[in-house]
């Protein structure tokens, strides 16, 4: 089976000025800017980004699970249950999918560039 494990939380926001402000101020996090409308969170204890574009953030945080076979992972989801909502892409690092669970969690699966 392919490593899974979540590796990443992604908060939706509509202003990540005043998030970084937020959490930054409430949990000491430090964050790298990427462009006006991402942030990565340096300092949390796991992964996490602040997500403020509407096309596409999502609605509420969204648990990133990591595997080394986003092909075989997709089909498993799919077998399992699960519905695709956002089929793979390539984002900044590697590849990733969206998924929602039978109760209507969205997830989404990401393969890291090696």
């Amino acid at each position: 089976m392919p490593r899974n494990q979540i590796s990443y939380v992604e908060f939706p926001a509509t202003d990540v000025v005043a998030m970084k402000t937020f959490y930054g101020e409430l949990f000491g996090w430090t964050f790298l800017d990427f462009g006006d409308d991402y942030a990565a969170v340096e300092s949390g204890g796991l992964e996490a980004g602040i997500n403020a574009d509407p096309a596409s953030r999502s609605k509420a945080p969204l648990v990133m699970l990591e595997t080394s076979d986003i092909t075989a992972m997709l089909t498993r989801v799919q077998t399992a249950g699960g519905t695709i909502t956002v089929p793979i892409f390539q984002y900044p690092g590697g590849r990733r999918f969206h998924f929602v669970d039978p109760n209507g969690n969205e997830l989404a699966v990401i393969q890291p560039d090696v």
